[in-house]
């Protein structure tokens, strides 16, 4: 079922010692005027070295009506002979030789996990919407590598990256309305004196023949950590595929960069297949990391071919390693949002095994407005650059946050499950110049929390509000039970702005009795089995009773399932096994 490359379970590679990106990558004032400057000694070319008349096939094409593209004039060998000299004077470690070290140099980040909030001290829970999903592949990569409990890192596991992965059967929007909202309660499955809320988000699906004009530019990390058969190979069967799948309208860049950058292709037009796939196919892997003159070359080259009113967007593929050039982390984030706020956004695509950095890869994301997702095989390629590339490349909401309004009367306290890095404060739910997340068409956001019902055996207490006498509290909930709001559990409210808007629109549902469902529909149940797996494999103190047996008992009552929902109940099989 799995169509998964071969691959070693761990891949040698080079301990880094450079330092690597802390917030979205850097570079200082310095180095951006060097990278500048280099621009004025350009000629205009379709492709830095891949076409014998770039000037005049560049302008033959006109495919992105923007101006002349730069490109790099370096041929080849010139190309090598710059690796070579940056390379005795520059901190190269990620050349690559598989016999230098053998450790797992793979870098992580999350948070502390989301504890249990009570109601009456903070009614709000606050976050922005994330539709990344390279936690779960990754995780399944090491799975099937063979790792124990033990052997992953629980910083790899984010609970709403492994929750959004699949699919639901969730309510479309209805006329004019850009998202449409599916809500449920249920008992929770890892805690009977718990209950579980599903919110479910999702917009419009779209056919990528009819989405406007696009401006892609593939940033490609051609380094020499990316020698590997999971990585720069991989990376070419995937793009290869997407190749014959692009509509023949707009454009397409490619820009790669190892211990220089250089453009392989600038605005060729994307019925121009055969040339782009050869361009894919010319990749080699060597050399150090620059990836910060990488990033610069790529805006420059997204810029020079803007579309107005269309797609413009940069998609990173490497291992996250930026090693040589990256002196200031703070500069390079404020440049990634500083395009963003100009319409061209940055998705990642992540790859490899050993020397991942995972951090890094997801920080540059949320600076671009754009997703993170991470391919472990030719299968995932498919699923991200094919099945699900009109969600990737179709912005219809930008700056969305979710922010939630307890009941204090029938929820007692919450935990929302996962987003611990996406958390925000209650105060900039309102503040329009606060950044949210980025939704694309088709595209799904749902979350989970767990809740302690009022009146629960478990629920909190606080020494000096909940001193009455058991008669007091039961002719409270008495009067209660009156009030307007007395079947109501929650209430969601959504902001979000269109693409090319600076001011956000407010819509909101009511959680009510009406959609508690005793034994939960399939979404709750499924998405709380995942849930449950994340919680397991992080080994979350708010894990429960749940178990990986538990979880494959309570699978088999799943009747909705796909091939993504079977290789799932496989993974939890396999982990049971190890345990």
């Amino acid at each position: 079922m799995r169509r998964k490359m071969n691959v070693a379970s761990v891949v040698l590679s080079i301990i880094i010692a450079a330092s690597s990106v802390c917030g979205c990558g850097g570079t200082t004032h310095e180095t951006a005027t060097t990278v500048q400057d280099s621009y004025s000694t350009e000629a205009t070319a379709d492709t830095a070295y891949y076409d014998e008349e770039p000037a005049a096939e560049y302008y033959e094409e006109e495919a992105c009506e923007a101006p002349a593209a730069t490109a790099d004039k370096s041929a080849a060998g010139a190309e090598n002979s710059y690796e070579t000299a940056m390379c005795e004077t520059e901190d190269c470690t990620d050349i690559y030789d598989p016999y230098v070290q053998e450790y797992n140099t793979e870098s992580y980040e999350k948070p502390e996990e989301n504890g249990y909030d009570l109601v009456t001290a903070k009614p709000l829970s606050t976050f922005a919407a994330d539709v990344d999903t390279a936690s779960y592949s990754n995780v399944r990569r090491m799975i099937e590598d063979g790792y124990s409990l033990t052997d992953i890192n629980p910083s790899a596991v984010r609970p709403e990256e492994f929750i959004n992965y699949f699919s639901y059967d969730l309510n479309n929007p209805v006329g004019d309305e850009k998202f449409g909202i599916t809500t449920e309660i249920a008992k929770c499955p890892w805690n009977e004196d718990h209950e579980l809320m599903f919110v479910g988000m999702k917009t419009r699906d779209i056919d990528l023949s009819e989405a406007p004009d696009s401006n892609l530019v593939f940033l490609v990390d051609v380094s020499g950590s990316m020698d590997e058969p999971d990585k720069l190979p991989l990376l070419q069967k995937s793009l290869t595929e997407l190749v014959d799948t692009l509509p023949d309208k707009g454009c397409v860049s490619i820009v790669t960069y190892s211990g220089q950058e250089a453009v392989l292709l600038s605005g060729t037009s994307m019925k121009n297949k055969s040339k782009i796939k050869d361009a894919i196919d010319s990749m080699q892997a060597s050399g150090c990391t620059n990836g910060e003159a990488g990033i610069q070359k790529a805006y420059k080259i997204a810029e020079n071919n803007f579309i107005k009113g269309g797609i413009n967007r940069i998609i990173m593929c490497t291992d996250g390693d930026l090693n040589v050039g990256v002196s200031n982390p703070d500069d390079l984030e404020k440049l990634i949002e500083q395009k963003r706020d100009k319409g061209i956004f940055l998705s990642v695509l992540g790859f490899g095994s050993g020397n991942l950095k995972d951090d890094n890869l997801e920080r540059l994301a949320d600076c671009g407005n754009g997703n993170y997702s991470y391919i472990d095989s030719l299968f995932e390629g498919k699923k991200v650059l094919i099945d699900e590339m009109g969600s990737t490349l179709v912005t219809v909401a930008k700056d969305v946050k979710l922010q939630v309004e307890f009941n204090p009367e029938r929820v007692n306290s919450y935990r929302l499950i996962g987003y611990e890095n996406r958390l925000m404060n209650d105060e900039d739910f309102n503040d329009d110049t606060k950044d949210g997340g980025e939704i694309g068409a088709g595209h799904s956001v749902v979350a989970l929390y767990e809740i302690i019902p009022a009146g629960a055996k478990s629920e909190i207490k606080l020494k000096y509000q909940d001193n009455d006498s058991d008669n007091e509290k039961e002719d409270s909930r008495k009067k209660d039970s009156d009030s307007a709001y007395s079947d109501e559990y929650a209430t969601v409210s959504v902001r979000y702005k269109e693409p090319e808007a600076d001011k956000s629109q407010l819509f909101s549902v009511v959680v009510g009795d009406k959609d508690f469902y005793e034994n939960g529909s399939e979404n709750l149940k499924f998405a709380g089995l995942v849930a449950e797996f994340a919680m397991i494999l992080s080994d979350s103190e708010y894990k429960g009773t749940a178990t990986l047996t538990g979880i494959m008992d309570d699978y088999k009552t799943i009747e909705t399932k796909d091939e993504y929902r079977d290789e799932f109940g496989q993974l939890v099989r396999m982990m049971a096994k190890r345990s």
